[in-house]
């Protein structure tokens, strides 16, 4: 392993002798801004700046009483509905009831053949406005649904494993949609992001291998070229690129490392 060692750094130090040494830094690829879709009064505050997090973990909680209201509208909703229902059912079978008499007394010649198409239609229009309640009362139990698809808008969670890099929230403040309350870096998916000149691009096309140096934790591996932004830098007319490297689980590393990355 020691030779192994050995003989990467020997070539690493002849790659750079006849190499272009980029200095860079790294940073997580995967880096997200973690807000709320409501606005709200922050009640719970579940991380703090530099802590490793897991995925599901609580970053920070909302004031709930507006989704508690609209809660009890639409429970009272549903309590109407499914009382108009019953009502609705109730009247079908009495209707229903006073049909099935009335064709019997029909075939006696006791009453009309009018008296009972109006009951015939009287029964039809009652199976409609029993379907349009259960309509409604299915409705109502959608609104339900939603309203607790709200709590979960209340509790904001982690999307994935990573770091709190930046926390800008605390107790009693007010949650703004759109407003980052946490940046979340992904430690799993680090890159290494260098500027390099206009010149020397052609040196360093997609897919290219580099070697990849962390001095501050003594890292000393491979990398590949994984992205160039077509786009310079209009001052100093250089490119940003991204890197991807091996990272390794005995040396711990975070984005805002310094790093240098040297090209064939």
């Amino acid at each position: 392993m020691k030779k192994l060692l050995l003989s990467f750094m020997l070539a690493a130090a002849a790659l750079a002798a006849d190499g272009l040494t980029v200095a860079g830094s790294v940073i997580s690829d995967n880096q997200k801004m973690i807000t709320s879709r409501y606005m709200g009064f922050v009640t719970e505050v579940g991380a703090s700046e530099g802590e490793r997090v897991k995925k599901g973990q609580l970053l920070y909680r909302i004031d709930s009483k507006e989704v508690d209201s609209a809660k009890a509208r639409v429970e009272l909703g549903i309590s109407q509905a499914e009382l108009a229902l019953q009502m609705n059912q109730n009247q079908l079978s009495n209707v229903r009831l006073n049909l099935a008499r009335y064709k019997r007394l029909l075939e006696k010649n006791m009453v009309s053949q009018y008296e009972v198409e109006n009951l015939e239609l009287a029964a039809k229009n009652m199976e409609d406005m029993v379907d349009i309640s259960k309509k409604q009362v299915a409705q109502a139990k959608a609104q339900l649904s939603e309203v607790y698809n709200q709590y979960n808008y209340l509790r904001i969670k982690a999307p994935n494993d990573g770091v709190i890099i930046a926390k800008n929230i605390k107790v009693g403040e007010m949650a703004m949609p759109g407003m980052p309350a946490f940046v979340l870096a992904d430690l799993s998916d680090l890159k290494i992001a260098i500027e390099v000149a206009e010149s020397d691009l052609s040196k360093v096309p997609y897919g290219t291998k580099v070697a990849v140096e962390v001095p501050s934790v003594g890292l000393l591996t491979t990398g590949t070229v994984s992205a160039i932004i077509p786009s310079s830098n209009p001052m100093t007319h250089t490119f940003r690129v991204k890197v991807a490297f091996k990272t390794s689980s005995k040396a711990p590393i975070y984005p805002g490392m310094y790093a240098t990355v040297t090209i064939p």
